[in-house]
C-alpha cells in the first residue's frame, strides 16, 4: 500500500529555524518554559503514514478533525476519530497513519521547552493513556490558525509571543474542555503590518528597501527604523526568512530543483540562495530535504 509523509492537496506547515529558537523562544523567560517548532495542517490526509524508530526530538499533538487514523506508541495502539487528539512523547518511538478508506484531516504541533513534559505528564494524570477525545470546536481550530498566520508572517518578536503564548492557550483546550472559552483574534493594520503583507504579495520577487518603504510612503531610513523596532530585524532580513519559509515548503513538497526554487523565489544566484538558507536554517537545501523533518 503506498505509504506518504505529506504532499497532501491544501497541507500547510512550518519549521521553525533553529536560529529563529535560540533568539526568540529559548532566551524568553515568557516562552522558553513551552514553544513551537514546527506546525502544520493536513486535510484529507490519504496514505498518511509516519514512523519514527527513534521518536521525535519534540512531543508532538495531533488533533483529529474529520476521517480517521491510527496510532502506535509506548505499546499501545488507538484508533483515532473526529474529535481525538493525541500526544506523542519526545524520543518514544511510534507510528500513526490515516485509514485508507477514510484518511484523517489533522492539525500538528511539535513543540518542546522546560515545562513541556509537565504538559504531558498533565494529559496522562486527566485521560490516563495518551489519547483523549474533545470533539470539535471552532474556537479551538480558530487558535491553531491565528498561531499559524503570525508564525507565516514571519519572526519577529511580537508573532513569536503571541503564537507561543497561544499555544498554552490551544494546549489548555484539550486539557481542561470543560472550561475552554475563546476570544476572537484580530490583525494590527500599522504600517509594519502593512509591509509584511507587501513582502508576502512579492515573495516570489526580489525587493528594495526603497521598494518596501515607497509602499507605505515613508523614507527608506524613517521605514526601517521603524520596521526594527517592532520586528527585532531589518526589513530586508525579515524579507528572506520569509523567503526560506516559503523554500522549506518547495523542498519538502514539491520535487523542484535547488536551482528552480531560488528562481521561483526571485533568487537568480542559486549559491546565494544555499548559503542564505544555510545560515537560517542550519544545513543545505539539499540536507534539508534529504532529512524530511516535518511531521
Amino acid at each position: 500500500m503506498l505509504k506518504k509523509m505529506d504532499g497532501f492537496t491544501g497541507q500547510k506547515a512550518i519549521v521553525i529555524p533553529k536560529k529563529i529558537l535560540r533568539l526568540q523562544c529559548e532566551s524568553s523567560p515568557l516562552i522558553a518554559d513551552i514553544h513551537i517548532t514546527h506546525i502544520g495542517y493536513y486535510p484529507r490526509a490519504e496514505f498518511h503514514y509516519r514512523k519514527r524508530n527513534q521518536g521525535a526530538e519534540q512531543h508532538i499533538l495531533i488533533y483529529c478533525l474529520d476521517g480517521k487514523g491510527h496510532v502506535k506508541v509506548k505499546g499501545e495502539e488507538y484508533e483515532i476519530l473526529p474529535g481525538d487528539f493525541f500526544i506523542v512523547p519526545q524520543n518514544e518511538q511510534h507510528i500513526y497513519g490515516a485509514n485508507p478508506a477514510t484518511p484523517w484531516t489533522i492539525y500538528w504541533i511539535h513543540f518542546a521547552g522546560t515545562a513541556a513534559d509537565e504538559i504531558i505528564n498533565m494529559m496522562m494524570q486527566k485521560f490516563g493513556i495518551l489519547k483523549g477525545s474533545v470533539g470539535y470546536s471552532l474556537q479551538r481550530t480558530d487558535i491553531f490558525d491565528a498561531i499559524f498566520r503570525q508564525l507565516e508572517r514571519g519572526y519577529d518578536k511580537e508573532n513569536f509571543l503571541f503564537a507561543n503564548m497561544s499555544l498554552k492557550h490551544f494546549l489548555a483546550s484539550f486539557l481542561f474542555a470543560d472550561k475552554f472559552k475563546s476570544d476572537p483574534v484580530s490583525s494590527g493594520t500599522d504600517v509594519v503590518n502593512r509591509s509584511i503583507d507587501f513582502m508576502q504579495q512579492h515573495i516570489h520577487n526580489m525587493l528594495t528597501l526603497a521598494d518596501m518603504a515607497r509602499h507605505v510612503n515613508l523614507s527608506p531610513s524613517h521605514f526601517s527604523f521603524l520596521f526594527k523596532q517592532k520586528t527585532g530585524f531589518s526589513p530586508i532580513e525579515y524579507f528572506n526568512y520569509l523567503k526560506v519559509q516559503r523554500a522549506c515548503e518547495y523542498l519538502e513538497f514539491t520535487d523542484m530543483r535547488i536551482k528552480e526554487i531560488a528562481i521561483n523565489l526571485g533568487i537568480e544566484d542559486p549559491y546565494y540562495f544555499s548559503r542564505f538558507f544555510s545560515k537560517a536554517m542550519g544545513l543545505s537545501p539539499a540536507d534539508y530535504r534529504k532529512k524530511k523533518i516535518w511531521s
